[in-house]
């Protein structure tokens, strides 16, 4: 093969693996998982390549104007550089009226089929690693365009726009059934996160145990008389009430209750062996209030309305309940 036909060659091999590059670095900047970079660029000892791809990611914008100037260099400038020598070679070799046009058609196919379409493909398969190990040319190159990406950013501001990680509550939902789907998490954990956002829109007075049913204890009577109580009801938690109609004194363990009936002290009344109690809002969402339980282990609140009144008993497990999908279930 001649120098000319040699040199051609290299410079078509030059062009379509310029343009393949870019191509395929394009694709994976766009469909890399933004909360995977972002995983790898917060570990303790993140990859530099994870913190510069990161950055790159913010300014999403400016990254890829880097890509389009670069990968049309290659397409555009290319392709007219090897039109122009091309036609040089043919017209010496006085082959130009049937060569070159079957060379531009050729030419344009391998740039479509070689620098396009597959490698855009394998980006898009390949994300996170192509991503990675090209962050250190697209800084550097970011560095050096500077000067032409500070004008391009005057006369066009949107590109300079921050790209900001960000979610919802739909997209979580989303994500975690399609997670399950593929088999990437568990089912019931797919589930169970998507009830956590049902704690916000349900409240105490939804999951407590009302009044009515709620098991209450005369504060002045002692443990003698409760016995028969006691024993034919397995309610762990007692509200103890005193004379007054939402008087409520405290609030009473069974298990110490029978403890103390166990050993002999019948005659302690369970106002005298109750504990404190602490109330909480009908209207209290039950994210806070699980919350509530979290930075207080006692194990449950009186349920008061507007007025102060006693309205119901609530335990964590009603809320826990709610999480672990067993339905909203009042205390017991």
């Amino acid at each position: 093969m001649s120098p000319d036909l040699l040199l051609l060659a290299l410079l078509i091999l030059v062009v379509i693996t310029g343009s393949a590059l870019c191509s395929g670095v394009e694709a994976a900047l766009l469909t890399v998982n933004p909360l995977r970079v972002h995983e790898l660029a917060a570990r303790p000892r993140p990859f530099k390549a994870a913190k510069r791809l990161a950055k790159l990611r913010q300014k999403l914008g400016r990254t890829l104007t880097v890509l389009v100037i670069a990968n049309n260099g290659f397409n555009i400038f290319g392709s007219l550089m090897l039109g122009g020598y091309a036609a040089f070679i043919f017209e010496k070799r006085g082959i130009s009226g049937i060569a070159l046009p079957i060379f531009s058609i050729g030419l344009t196919l391998l740039v479509i089929l070689l620098g396009e379409i597959l490698p855009k493909s394998i980006g898009s398969r390949l994300a996170i690693q192509v991503a990675l190990a090209s962050a250190p040319v697209l800084h550097l190159l970011s560095l050096l365009m500077r000067p032409l990406l500070l004008l391009i950013e005057k006369l066009i501001p949107v590109i300079n726009a921050e790209n900001e990680l960000s979610t919802d509550e739909e997209e979580i939902r989303q994500l975690a059934r399609l997670g399950s789907q593929k088999g990437q998490i568990e089912a019931d954990e797919a589930a169970m996160i998507t009830k956590v956002f049902q704690l916000n829109d349900l409240t105490a007075r939804d999951l407590m145990t009302p009044r009515v049913a709620a098991p209450t204890l005369d504060g002045s009577t002692s443990l003698k008389d409760l016995r028969s109580i006691l024993l034919s009801n397995n309610s762990q938690w007692w509200v103890v009430l005193g004379e007054e109609v939402d008087k409520v004194l405290g609030v009473a363990n069974r298990e110490r209750l029978l403890t103390a009936l166990l050993q002999g002290h019948s005659s302690l009344t369970a106002l005298e062996l109750s504990e404190v109690v602490e109330f909480v809002p009908e209207m209290i969402r039950a994210d806070l209030l699980l919350t509530c339980f979290s930075n207080n282990k006692k194990g449950v609140r009186v349920v008061v309305d507007e007025f102060g009144g006693f309205v119901g008993l609530i335990g964590a497990e009603a809320v826990l309940a709610v999480l672990a999908g067993w339905g909203r279930k009042a205390l017991r």
